[in-house]
């Protein structure tokens, strides 16, 4: 279950500046590639002749060349050439909204007649040389709501980050949930603890000893469909915590852009921001291996969640005060979700002729 009618993170540049990409969003099977002039295009990923998927051919001139008969497909989605065969009959295959910003591909994977790029979340990080960031990418068979859950709750962190981000005091802080409009906010604000190894490290990066006690705060914002923001920070105690001048404190927004492939599986851009010694490539490589082993825990718990859960479909799950945060950000997509489906006209099949 997920909306359609919205903005997803598709991929990375760099997935698709040596050839087409095919990736499944939201069910649907889209192609990937840079058309005339680098702009980004995006469409359907089925070849009109024979059905083959477009994502193995190859682009050439700015147009993508179908890898099995060499039939060639403009950006709309109609059909431009094929060796000795004329082409003006060819059915128009469907084209999706794409759109490049902030260092990401954005796709509208429902009614491109309702696609608006002033939606696109405003990442004001992203394009601010104040700022650095890295990231990656994993490809996790769970349900997409499951690691909303995981995010929307840190407590996990003290059991399965053990070695990273995770302490006691996680356990031991109230975590308080609020909603705006369609965005949940979760936050925790930890007083006079030591830092974990993880945040040890950051200390460090920004020339703040490491051995003394810390404030530390998580504050996570889900937004619909599925973008979570996790402002996430320590500060020498004492020094006003969250709100500590920048030379007493190391803070962070953790990126996590969930997108689904499936019911069942999900395409994962995570990433760490940070404004605090930006220009040290070497942190911002330290950083995103210390983060890539963080969430390769959660993928390994993930999945094994997932399995349980296809293998029990009808077992009932507890709902503990520290679940508050997924459970409203769920009701908000079941809201949506319901909406857009109102909306929606029934689906015409689109017919595939095979001579």
């Amino acid at each position: 279950m997920f909306l359609k009618n919205t903005w997803y993170v598709a991929c990375t540049p760099d997935e698709i500046d040596a050839k087409p990409l095919g990736r499944t969003v939201c069910g649907e099977k889209i192609v990937f590639y840079r058309g005339a002039e680098g702009k980004v295009a995006a469409l359907e990923d089925f070849c009109p002749h024979r059905g083959a998927p477009l994502s193995l051919g190859q682009v050439c001139e700015g147009q993508l060349v179908c890898g099995y008969h060499g039939l060639v497909m403009g950006c709309d989605g109609k059909t431009v050439a094929m060796p000795m065969q004329r082409v003006g009959g060819f059915p128009k295959i469907r084209s999706f909204p794409v759109v490049e910003r902030h260092g990401f591909i954005w796709v509208w994977p429902g009614d491109a007649g309702q696609a608006d790029a002033a939606t696109i979340p405003d990442l004001h990080w992203a394009n601010n040389p104040e700022w650095a960031y890295g990231g990656g990418l994993y490809h996790i068979a769970c349900d997409y709501r499951l690691m909303i859950d995981n995010l929307m709750d840190l407590t996990h962190e003290t059991y399965v980050h053990a070695g990273s981000i995770g302490q006691k005091e996680i356990d031991e802080t109230p975590v308080t949930t609020r909603t705006e409009g369609d965005t949940v906010v979760t936050s925790r604000f930890m007083e006079n603890v030591m830092a974990p190894p993880f945040w040890r490290a950051n200390l460090r990066g920004n020339h703040l000893r490491d051995d003394v006690p810390v404030d530390r705060w998580q504050v996570c914002r889900f937004t619909p469909p599925s973008h979570i923001m996790i402002e996430v920070g320590v500060a020498h105690a004492g020094k006003g915590g969250y709100h500590a001048e920048p030379k007493d404190k190391v803070y962070s927004i953790v990126v996590d852009f969930l997108t689904p492939e499936t019911e069942t599986s999900m395409w994962y851009f995570w990433g760490m921001a940070r404004n605090f010694n930006v220009k040290d490539t070497n942190l911002t490589a330290q950083i995103r291996e210390g983060q890539a082993k963080v969430f390769s825990e959660d993928t390994a718990v993930l999945e094994a969640q997932q399995r349980n859960l296809l293998q029990w479909p009808s077992r009932r799950l507890l709902m503990l005060n520290i679940d508050a945060g997924g459970v409203q950000s769920r009701r908000i997509l079941d809201r949506l979700v319901a909406q857009e489906q109102q909306q929606q006209p029934a689906g015409v099949a689109h017919p595939v002729q095979v001579a």
